[in-house]
């Protein structure tokens, strides 16, 4: 073989080696794309709403107590039962408050036959005055006769009035509606010496209340979100509030808010506010410990994300992946506020059109390019 045809057969060789060096040398540049589905963000009316915790209160507790003394005959009502405004409960032994109102009215029989006597006396001295047959000392004497005799009338119908609550309190009743809890004391007992003994307690569970705290930091931040234009708020009568249960589920009927207390208190430089609930199957007791996610403003143009595009450094910190127009994912730093639907909402870090990985996250790689899934999860939600 000619020597030119050996020198030109190694120069192809060479080329063909280093060809494919330079192909194994970056492999990354025939590596496919990662595929990623996104979500164009929209603004959209928003409830900002704040998670409070409180404990379930009745909004109308009666203590029923022994109004005079006596021995208990006889406890009428369930313990545990529902009872109604009127509904008797215990009986007081009447017998002393029956004698005390005969007494009072033979006092008022015997005072009213004293003013009888001393009006007809009046009455005889206002005519013999004229004849100057009595003095006139005599006649002033029987007039202040007859308007004491009245006195006594008055003061003795006083004690007889009195004499008939005494006896109607003898029979114990229920000042309001309610459930009724245990009883206090038993037949026999002897209550009221002294002392108003309770006997039991009535509560009203439907509808129900839930206390509420929030900080003063937490309002006052409303406050000047509402102040800046930036929330609007939202009515009282409006306010929605969601009851959040034991286990995590929520509570299946809105309540409202009621009012929000104007003094703080010192302690703890917290805010009372309160609502309520309708409680039919009585599911909520005085003295639970309860969390509320309570509605308090509206943005207008608020921002929210789905969950899981959340994700979050060593730190803590929340980020989201963002995707540039050249389709180059980004991490982009977001603050957060409360969730809402299954959406965290964004208070500061993204704008209306921004683009987020919602799925496929595991795969982008901040810095690289990706491709976007033709699927549900693409389109603008």
């Amino acid at each position: 073989m000619p020597k030119n045809s050996i020198a030109t057969l190694g120069l192809l060789l060479g080329a063909l080696l280093l060809s494919a060096c330079d192909s194994a040398s970056s492999p990354e540049d025939a590596a496919p794309l990662a595929t990623v589905a996104i979500e164009t963000l929209e603004a959209r009316p928003l409830s900002i709403s704040s998670e409070l915790s409180g404990r379930i209160a009745a909004p109308r507790i009666a203590e029923v107590r022994a109004r005079v003394p006596g021995v208990v005959l006889e406890r009428v009502f369930r313990e545990g039962s529902d009872v109604k405004k009127g509904d008797v409960l215990f009986r007081i032994d009447p017998a002393p408050f029956k004698a005390d109102l005969d007494s009072a009215e033979a006092a008022l029989r015997k005072a009213e036959a004293n003013a009888f006597q001393a009006r007809l006396q009046a009455q005889r001295y206002s005519q013999l005055i004229e004849d100057n047959a009595v003095s006139g000392q005599d006649y002033d004497n029987a007039r202040a006769a007859g308007r004491q005799t009245a006195a006594d009338v008055a003061a003795n119908r006083a004690a007889v009035e009195r004499a008939k609550l005494n006896l109607g309190y003898a029979t114990v009743t229920a000042p309001i509606a309610g459930r009724i809890g245990r009883a206090l004391v038993t037949e026999g007992a002897l209550v009221g010496q002294n002392e108003t003994t309770p006997l039991a307690l009535i509560q009203q569970l439907n509808p129900i209340h839930a206390d509420l705290t929030q900080s003063t930091r937490e309002l006052n931040e409303l406050r000047r979100a509402l102040r800046s234009g930036q929330l609007q708020q939202v009515g009282q009568d409006q306010a929605k509030a969601t009851l959040i249960q034991d286990d995590g589920s929520l509570y299946p009927l809105p309540g409202k808010l009621l009012f929000t207390d104007i003094s703080v208190d010192p302690g703890t430089g917290q805010i009372t506010l309160r609502s309520e609930f309708p409680n039919p199957d009585l599911d909520l007791l005085p003295g639970s410990f309860v969390r509320v996610r309570l509605e308090q403003a509206v943005d207008r143009q608020g921002i929210s994300v789905p969950q899981r595009a959340i994700q979050r450094d060593s730190a803590g910190v929340a980020q989201v992946l963002l995707l540039d127009a050249q389709q180059q994912v980004s991490l982009q730093p977001v603050e957060l506020g409360a969730v809402q639907n299954d959406r965290w909402i964004v208070t500061h870090g993204l704008k209306p059109g921004d683009r987020i990985v919602v799925q496929g996250l595991q795969h982008a790689r901040p810095g690289e390019k990706v491709r976007i899934e033709d699927s549900p999860l693409a389109q603008r939600q």
